[in-house]
């Protein structure tokens, strides 16, 4: 038995209370599902700045009318600390997502991402240790990494940071280090590699590179690559994030106030991923045959990333269950069936106008 299955078997013989900030965004909502599906207790938080009602709805759908009495939700902000302090009320642990994501929307919009990432994250660590949380789990990013040139990444070795976001994820890390030595308040910082997967949002400016890929192509539309498609990332599908923050929210002391690679381990590069998706749609009976459009390299990317997973393997137990490839293949359903709902729908609306 693996240890996320004892973990598993364990929550689900002694649930335990959880705060899920981000709670109707793409990582959240996923979160929120696997937390229900163990019969444990979740409290969430959002604004839907970035989050949706239709990911919560889909979560309700997913689960059993018990499991899902079992979700409280609100409303609120991480920028206003009462709204914070309201949530971590006997919770047991926290799992932190909230956060706004996306190097070019912070290079467009440093103040924001900053407000957010950083004194939303201080209201949440401060609530969550005079709340006396067992334990405290937050997204980290890759991107803190930088311009360090060495792969794969390993973590204790950083560079300088590359856009404004990774300046908030680093922020992020210094916090949780001064807590622990300050408070005595056990944190651990997930540095996430491109996770992917259902309720992605494929739509606006700043959306992932799978999500809006896969939903051009459905579409018949172009596909744009920024440089010359070698640029290579580690892709994550989500039940590997999901694993993840499982494990570290229950870790030992031992093995608290530390950050962890979440990753695969392997490098896919954006030519490789402009096929992978092509014959993922067309094993879903959808053909995708125009060539990608090639633009300049975008200010603030990383050229490469590849992610040690030593650390979360031998302190965490963490054992990746599924490759890019796996993922793509678990996750195009959904995208398909999510893009003929939006063309039923608008067309339903076209229709209603006539």
């Amino acid at each position: 038995m693996t240890k996320f299955a004892q973990v598993q078997q364990q929550l689900t013989e002694q649930p335990k209370v959880w705060l899920v900030t981000g709670v109707a965004g793409f990582i959240g909502s996923n979160l929120l599902e696997a937390l229900l599906e163990l019969n444990q207790t979740v409290i969430g938080l959002d604004n839907f700045a970035t989050g949706y009602q239709h990911n919560l709805d889909e979560v309700q759908h997913q689960v059993s009318q018990e499991q899902w009495q079992r979700f409280t939700f609100i409303n609120g902000d991480i920028t206003d600390f009462a709204t914070c302090k309201t949530a971590v009320h006997g919770v047991d642990y926290v799992l932190h997502q909230a956060a706004l994501g996306s190097v070019p929307r912070s290079i467009a919009d440093p103040l924001t991402t900053n407000s957010t990432n950083i004194s939303g994250f201080l209201n949440m660590l401060m609530a969550s240790a005079s709340a006396n949380v067992k334990s405290f789990t937050y997204a980290a990013s890759s991107s803190t990494y930088g311009d360090h040139p060495a792969l794969p990444k390993v973590e204790q070795h950083i560079g300088a940071p590359l856009s404004p976001y990774a300046v908030t994820k680093y922020v992020n890390e210094l916090y949780a280090q001064v807590f622990a030595r300050t408070y005595n308040f056990n944190c651990i910082g997930l540095r996430y590699f491109n996770v992917f997967g259902q309720r992605q949002d494929p739509n606006g400016a700043y959306a992932a590179v799978i999500p809006k890929w896969t939903d051009a192509m459905i579409h018949n539309n172009e596909v744009f690559i920024y440089g010359d498609g070698e640029t290579s990332r580690d892709f994550c599908y989500i039940s590997n994030t999901i694993q993840m923050n499982i494990l570290a929210a229950v870790a030992p002391d031992t093995a608290k106030n530390e950050v962890y690679n979440v990753a695969v381990g392997d490098r896919t590069s954006l030519n490789e991923l402009f096929s992978a998706i092509q014959q993922a749609l067309a094993q879903n009976n959808v053909e995708y045959n125009t060539p990608a459009v090639y633009k300049d390299f975008r200010v603030g990317d990383v050229r490469h990333s590849q992610a040690d997973i030593t650390k979360a393997k031998t302190k965490l137990g963490y054992q990746p269950k599924y490759t890019v490839l796996q993922g793509l293949a678990l996750a195009m359903p959904w995208y398909i069936e999510q893009t003929s709902k939006q063309t039923s729908k608008q067309t339903s609306k076209q229709t209603s106008k006539c």
